[in-house]
């Protein structure tokens, strides 16, 4: 894919989850006020506007100054748009100078102490999965955690399409985000994964493009329209994806088709290039030495797939990562 297709690509994509953020603030003063959900819409716009930053970052590669200042610029304006909306809220609040590393000592303990109890109940005990909200927004600083989502409820049929929902600082997870989109009908509008090690991914349809950053020792199980991999080593990807994936500044990655359970009969009859892999900084003429096709023999087989990690609800957490060759 030329640099220009890239930019232009980008600036689409850019415009449409800016409008989509903005959408997202202007509709915060109709939350209930005082509530957990006006707390989480308020994160999900601050998490919104981090992800734009990062994708803008991103893509320094081969978008021109002008072009960053002024994505940059529009940012600012988003963020000034949801701090001036927070204000009407409540007061700001007075800044004041307080002693941090007293609270830090006080709390490390307790977070050690909470962090190595998981650990050790993982590797004797079951996993159970978590169920999480139908429209995640963010999902982050997780260990050794096995996370589900649910189906979308009956009423729900184009709720994913407009979402963007955020995965990161995982180590050691399951995150199974497929049930929600098995129907083919509710993608999610795009993905963001982000500094995520040794854990299993398994993101489900994604309506437009997936933004990888970060990412070390995991497997990757996606359908998109676009996928795009950033900084990232030792990624077993299993892909559908409609056009050319593009990665930059990886090693140690290896590509294979999209499992048959995680296939619907509309991606069957679909394009899949999965396989037409460019990396974007590599300009010899022979092929980039930072990725591999998958051997089939080393692919994870179609039963474990299907008896361990898609019904596998009684299967351990350590044992489901080592079935599917989690590094």
């Amino acid at each position: 894919m030329t640099t220009t297709n890239l930019k232009e690509d980008f600036y689409r994509q850019f415009q449409k989850d800016v409008a989509d953020l903005s959408a997202q603030i202007s509709s915060l003063p109709s939350t209930p006020p005082a509530s957990a959900t006006r707390t989480e819409a308020i994160d999900a716009c601050l998490a919104g506007i981090d992800r734009l930053s990062h994708d803008v970052k991103d893509a320094s590669s081969y978008l021109p100054g002008y072009d960053q200042r002024t994505y940059s610029e529009t940012i600012k304006s988003l963020s000034e748009q949801l701090q001036n909306i927070r204000n009407t809220f409540s007061p700001p609040k007075k800044f004041s100078f307080k002693n941090r590393k007293k609270d830090a000592a006080v709390a490390e303990p307790a977070a050690h102490v909470t962090q190595k109890t998981t650990d050790e109940q993982d590797t004797t005990t079951t996993t159970t999965p978590i169920a999480v909200p139908e429209q995640p927004s963010t999902l982050s600083h997780k260990s050794s955690t096995r996370i589900t989502l649910p189906p979308p409820s009956s009423n729900a049929s184009s709720e994913h399409t407009t979402s963007s929902p955020t995965l990161s600082h995982l180590t050691k997870c399951i995150v199974d985000l497929s049930p929600a989109t098995q129907n083919g009908t509710t993608p999610f509008a795009t993905l963001y994964l982000r500094e995520i090690s040794h854990s299993l991914i398994i993101c489900g349809q994604v309506a437009g493009a997936i933004h990888i950053t970060d990412v070390s020792d995991s497997v990757i199980v996606t359908a998109c329209r676009q996928f795009r991999m950033h900084g990232s080593k030792n990624v077993d990807v299993y892909l559908h994806s409609s056009s050319r994936p593009i990665f930059e500044d990886c090693d140690g990655l290896r590509f294979a088709p999209l499992p048959g359970v995680y296939m619907t009969p509309d991606m069957a009859q679909s394009d899949n290039q999965w396989d037409q892999i460019d990396d974007f900084k590599w300009l010899k003429a022979e092929p980039s030495p930072h990725f591999t096709i998958l051997p089939k023999g080393e692919r994870v087989a179609d039963e474990v797939w299907r008896d361990k990690v898609h019904s596998g609800d009684d299967v351990g957490l350590h044992d489901i990562l080592k079935a599917v060759g989690v590094r």
